[in-house]
């Protein structure tokens, strides 16, 4: 009974002291990793880049370290257009971007992103989540070896600034403006010319006249970039952008390489920052707008029924022409717009009554 005491005694004291040299810590510290994440935006950047370090952040915090992300911003990896090959070839492991700066792979990542008179923000994310896009979209980027999720979004973007008054369709013919995805498809048809620039190069070619006008986010953006300068003309709506989406993919082969619960993390990290954004776009654009009006002496306008229609019109033809270039993309392009048809009844019944009622009852 002694000696079996004595043994007792000795192994919980060496339990203890093995316990105070901390055994577990280099377990951990060989669980580590560093995951390296190509950003599409500059560092610090309003809204965009922000997001991505909350991003990483939360995934650190969420792992207690055990994974950490490595923000490289737009250029210190590879230019923001390159981030999606950057993690096809392995340079990176992950990106923050938007899809349809990858549409020349294939046009359905433009849905993915926005179209011209689309998908909300909210319906997006209710077509990716439960009406099948998600599926999809682990499909098409599959090709290219990637996993992507919705990450964030600025919410419907403001229709643009424009040196002179759009009154009429006629007033967009000739006109030279920034923008891309299928709404720089939709200017070209209706006599403009559509110029896709990065960010940094717009305000210089706004200044100088190389461009007439442009479209970029919305006010709290829009308001950084110091485009009422040069141009007075503030047009809503965002008819190019009503769901502008970010994205963040990662490697399938470090996907692979993750355990069931840290892909569940990083899944769940993406899902808050993409709530979290639209938030904090909307809060910050009603500061934003209010002193664009107030104290520059910005124009608000909205775009004459005439011209949506006739946008609408144009960007229907894009949207079914882009829709139909192969079997893959046909498919995204039936899923969304079926899901469009039928949330679109819903919407309006519902948000557009309800918006409606609510400019009635403040005007009384």
């Amino acid at each position: 009974m002694l000696l079996t005491r004595k043994r007792l005694l000795a192994s919980a004291a060496a339990a203890v002291g093995l316990a105070a040299a901390g055994p577990a810590a280099p377990a951990i510290a060989q669980n580590r990793r560093e995951l390296r994440l190509a950003s599409g935006w500059a560092r610090n950047f309003p809204g965009f880049g922000t997001a991505v370090e909350r991003l990483a952040k939360r995934i650190s915090d969420m792992t207690d370290g055990r994974i950490t992300v490595r923000v490289f911003a737009a250029g210190e990896l590879v230019p923001a257009f390159e981030i999606y090959d950057a993690v096809a070839n392995g340079v990176a492991d992950m990106y923050h971007g938007v899809e349809f700066w990858w549409q020349g792979k294939s046009p359905a990542f433009n849905f993915y992103t926005t179209t011209p008179f689309g998908l909300t923000p909210t319906e997006i994310k209710t077509w990716v989540e439960f009406g099948g896009g998600q599926a999809l979209w682990d499909e098409l980027a599959a090709q290219y070896g990637v996993k992507s999720f919705l990450v964030g979004n600025p919410g419907v973007q403001a229709g643009g600034w424009f040196r002179r008054e759009i009154s009429s369709l006629d007033d967009f013919r000739g006109v030279k403006m920034r923008m891309g995805g299928f709404g720089g498809e939709v200017l070209r048809r209706v006599g403009a010319s559509a110029v896709l620039l990065p960010g940094g190069d717009i305000f210089p070619a706004l200044q100088s006249g190389t461009i007439d006008a442009t479209e970029w986010v919305g006010p709290w953006n829009d308001l950084a970039m110091g485009f009422y300068r040069v141009a007075k003309f503030y047009y809503a709506p965002g008819w190019h952008e009503p769901s502008s989406n970010c994205s963040a993919g990662i490697g399938l082969k470090v996907w692979s390489t993750l355990s069931a619960s840290d892909r569940e993390i990083i899944k769940t990290a993406c899902h808050a920052e993409n709530d979290v954004m639209e938030s904090e776009f909307k809060f910050n654009d009603t500061i934003a707008l209010d002193k664009l009006v107030r104290e520059h002496g910005v124009q608000l306008r909205v775009f004459s029924d005439d011209v949506l229609r006739a946008l609408g019109r144009a960007s229907r033809e894009v949207v079914a022409e882009a829709g139909q270039k192969d079997p893959l993309t046909r498919r995204v392009h039936d899923s969304y717009m079926g899901f469009h048809e039928r949330v679109r009844r819903v919407t309006e019944a519902s948000d557009l009554a309800y918006l409606r009622a609510r400019s009635l009852a403040y005007e009384a």
